[in-house]
């Protein structure tokens, strides 16, 4: 099982944080190209599976699948959006995505009196604990 990389964008649309771990493909265009592109998909997925459901959920859209990756999506009651792509064998993700929010977004962002909201993470403590986070997973 494998983690690739994962997206963390504010609810505007701006790319706060990239990391990848095991990408062996990249996508031919700048980071903040590809993130754009990232983020228009998701709100277009979003909006469609939001008007096409036969049943009002509360989740809404939580991942889609392809053949080579799985696209896993959180979006928490603030608008903040995380991505994480998978291996399509990779289990538990979901409470994965919420422990990284709960566990390290909040922990290390959030508290942290010298971040600023809505501005891409600079943080090193945020970085190294969330790179830590997700090697000791069982999918990594």
């Amino acid at each position: 099982m494998t983690i690739h990389n994962i997206y963390i964008f504010d609810h505007k649309g701006s790319l706060l944080y990239y990391h990848e771990w095991n990408r062996v493909k990249q996508a031919g265009m700048t980071r903040e190209e590809e993130a754009k592109l990232t983020f228009g998909m998701l709100y277009s997925i979003k909006s469609f599976v939001n008007k096409i459901s036969p049943t009002v959920t509360k989740e809404g859209f939580l991942y889609y699948k392809t053949s080579k990756y799985t696209l896993h999506y959180l979006e928490t009651p603030s608008g903040l959006k995380f991505i994480l792509n998978t291996d399509n064998q990779s289990q538990g993700i979901r409470d994965l995505l919420q422990n990284i929010y709960s566990q390290i977004y909040v922990e290390y962002v959030v508290k942290n009196p010298l971040n600023k909201l809505h501005e891409p993470i600079q943080s090193e403590l945020f970085k190294s604990k969330l790179d830590l986070f997700i090697k000791q997973q069982a999918c990594f």
